[in-house]
C-alpha cells in the first residue's frame, strides 16, 4: 500500500490518501447500494486520493472476525486517524461525510 497517492507524473501528492474498507455480504440489495454509493462518495468527495478496499465477509469470513464486525454493510475509514466506522448502505452523503470527519465541502 503506498502512503501517499500518486499523481499523473509519478510524484506524491501533499495529502496522504483515504484509506477505506467497505465490509459487505455478497451481492445483496444493501451491499450492492452501499459499494455503488461508496464509490460514488469517493469519486466527488476524495479526488482519485483515496484507496477504497470491498470484503464480503460470506468470502472471507476471518476478517470479519478480525474487525469484530457486529452489522453490515459497514465502512470503515482507516486512514487518516482517528479511525470511524459507519453502518448502512451510505446513501445519506452528508450523513457520511460527517461521521468520517470529513466536511461536505470535499477536500
Amino acid at each position: 500500500m503506498n502512503k501517499h497517492s500518486k499523481n499523473g507524473n509519478g510524484k506524491s501528492n501533499d495529502h496522504d490518501p483515504y484509506i477505506f474498507r467497505l465490509y459487505v455480504t455478497g451481492a445483496s440489495p444493501n451491499s450492492l447500494r452501499a459499494i455503488a454509493n461508496t464509490r460514488d462518495l469517493c469519486e466527488e468527495h476524495f479526488n482519485k486520493n483515496y484507496e477504497l478496499e470491498i470484503i464480503d465477509v460470506h468470502q472471507q469470513p476471518s476478517v470479519a472476525r478480525q474487525e469484530n464486525i457486529i452489522a453490515l454493510p459497514l465502512l470503515i475509514k482507516k486512514h487518516p486517524l482517528p479511525e470511524k466506522r459507519l453502518i448502512g448502505d451510505m446513501s445519506d452523503m452528508e450523513r457520511v461525510l460527517k461521521s468520517i470527519g470529513v466536511s461536505n465541502g470535499g477536500l
